[in-house]
């Protein structure tokens, strides 16, 4: 089960400024920094959602996951080719899967994962990409093809977007630029608690 408000973030520093706002679950994103610091964020926001009791994915570093000991991660398609599934499984963590077209998404169905995402759902100022948005329409067709398994949509969410993609079949928004790039970041994550809370992170259909 995923919580329908799904937060992403690039510190801990971030993770620790809005847990207290109700945010139940959120991705440690981190991009070019040393192993030792990866390793010191991921140590920390660990111990934050655990004072939470939120549930922390971790992107990419699968192996520096499992040493701190946790028990989610995310890894993109490129982290496909050279993550250890088995070690991950042997590690007891579960994980998600990006996916942007058919190919990516078979690859993905074929490791058996926790949850997939799909995206761009809109288009996104976060980094560039090479596939188009695959709007609402692509959201209500790849829950159709993966039934029970969780289905989470990112990239261009909204606040005032989130409700139409949970509609169309998502069971979990995933959002970056609307709550850091926000001027109140902490009224727009209690905001979008408010809003999602009431939501039942449906499993299938």
């Amino acid at each position: 089960m995923l919580d329908p408000f799904y937060l992403i973030v690039d510190s801990a520093a971030w993770v620790a400024r809005l847990l207290p706002c109700g945010v139940r679950l959120v991705q440690l994103r981190i991009k070019n920094q040393p192993d030792a610091k990866i390793r010191a964020e991921i140590k920390e926001a660990k111990a934050r959602c655990e004072r939470y009791g939120a549930k922390l994915v971790v992107n990419d570093y699968w192996q520096q996951a499992i040493d701190a000991g946790c028990d989610f991660i995310h890894l993109g398609q490129g982290d496909l080719a050279t993550a250890d599934l088995s070690a991950i499984r042997r590690a007891g963590v579960r994980f998600g899967v990006s996916t942007h077209d058919e190919a990516e998404l078979s690859r993905a169905l074929a490791t058996s994962p926790d949850y997939i995402a799909l995206g761009p759902v809109y288009p996104t100022i976060l980094k560039a990409m090479a596939f188009a948005p695959q709007g609402l329409s692509r959201i209500t067709e790849w829950k159709k093809k993966i039934g029970k398994i969780p289905l989470v949509g990112i990239g261009g969410i909204t606040l005032e977007r989130a409700g139409a993609a949970l509609e169309a079949g998502a069971d979990s928004a995933a959002v970056v630029t609307d709550i850091y790039r926000n001027a109140n970041p902490e009224q727009r994550a209690r905001d979008w608690v408010k809003a999602t809370r009431g939501t039942k992170c449906r499993v299938g259909h």
